[in-house]
């Protein structure tokens, strides 16, 4: 197994890795949160995590699984913003944080999503709840199965609200899935958790996530309280191209969660950096050739390399080629027949295959006997 040592230009480096791969430089960091994770959007790097795969109460973090539901049915034409649902007594009852809409009359998606997203109104939520599924213990199936569906096993929901149930219960990691599929599957719809305030029935009210108000980049996404869960923020902020989510959980006031919230991305951002070392096309190497009409193949990747690393781990990073050498012809265009190899102290290797991008195809049998002679006598540098 021959391995090849590769050097990178400085301003380069590697992988993009798989969501829940936990990146340990710089972990020391601690916060006062019951729950927390924080990790790379475009990369799925974690930079923290504290009881990430906890079952906790999300309060109104949980709307955002509402709001999907929502988004969900706009993006596939059965469902429009300028459809109306009818409010019912039990909506219009509902206590907690409110929209105010008015009993017997009919409300716009769009002035219910923004109900439910900047004013977190419980009473938006069960209109959508009973529109879209009849009751809101329907809807709350429908949730939960759709949660199964995004890969959030774990998740359960009994409302549509967040309001406390002793089995409505979500993960701080799921929380971060969640974002992540809204983040990237509904761009047209996701500005709405930036709008920092709005107004219905004659009543103005402010977006509850403190992030919006300060410089960090911050545009989403949901605040979350209640005296069982603690106060709790999922947020996302964007810096040049790089995006990070946060959420915690089980902090003792909204002050302590604008803060941590803050902290916890400028951390992210200062601490960590994403790297790309190869995209789709780039020549990583040249493997050589056994018996083949060239005696060596360019090697490339499929999809971009991108890997987020700290300060530190970058500096001692190691990326290698590891092939069987010499790889017999023939070789098919596209073929993976090598691995590139990422090695960080105190971290899993990554590995990423390699794919040849020619056709190598077999000599005649001369120059197959001559080339088999010649390696016999000189080894692989005669090839």
């Amino acid at each position: 197994m021959s391995q090849r040592l590769l050097k990178i230009r400085q301003s380069l480096v590697v992988l993009a890795v798989c969501f829940g791969t936990t990146v340990t430089a710089a972990q020391a960091l601690d916060t006062p949160a019951r729950e927390a994770f924080v990790f790379d959007m475009n990369t799925g790097a974690v930079l923290m995590e504290k009881n990430a795969d906890e079952l906790m109460p999300p309060a109104s973090m949980s709307k955002l699984m509402t709001v999907t539901m929502v988004m969900e049915r706009l993006k596939d034409g059965s469902l429009k913003m300028d459809d109306t649902l009818p409010v019912s007594e039990i909506a219009w009852k509902k206590g907690g944080s409110k929209m105010f809409v008015r009993v017997d009359t009919r409300v716009k998606i769009s002035d219910l999503l923004r109900g439910v997203i900047i004013q977190s109104g419980n009473d938006a939520c069960i209109v959508i709840a009973e529109g879209l599924a009849g009751s809101e213990e329907a809807f709350g199936d429908a949730m939960t199965a759709r949660a199964r569906e995004l890969g959030m096993e774990k998740s359960v929901f009994k409302n549509a609200t967040g309001w406390p149930h002793p089995e409505h219960r979500m993960t701080a990691r799921e929380l971060g899935i969640l974002a992540k599929h809204i983040i990237e599957n509904f761009p047209e719809y996701y500005g709405i958790f930036s709008e920092i305030d709005f107004t219905f029935s004659e009543i103005k009210q402010g977006n509850r996530n403190p992030l919006l108000y300060k410089n960090t980049g911050a545009d989403g996404l949901k605040t979350g309280h209640t005296e069982e869960s603690g106060y709790g923020l999922v947020g996302s902020a964007k810096r040049d191209d790089r995006r990070l989510i946060v959420v915690l959980n089980g902090l003792t006031s909204a002050k302590e969660r604008s803060r941590e919230g803050e902290r916890l991305l400028e951390w992210g951002f200062r601490e960590f950096g994403n790297y790309s070392l190869f995209k789709p096309g780039d020549i990583v190497d040249n493997a050589r050739v056994w018996l083949g009409e060239t005696d060596t193949v360019p090697l490339t990747v499929e999809e971009d390399v991108t890997i987020t690393l700290s300060r530190q781990e970058r500096k001692s990073m190691v990326v290698k080629v590891v092939y069987n050498e010499p790889i017999p012809a023939p070789i098919l265009e596209g073929t993976p027949v090598a691995q590139l190899l990422i090695e960080v102290p105190d971290k899993e290797p990554i590995t990423v295959p390699l794919i040849a991008t020619e056709n190598i195809a077999r000599p005649g049998v001369v120059r197959r006997l001559t080339s088999a002679v010649e390696y016999l006598i000189f080894g692989p540098s005669a090839q």
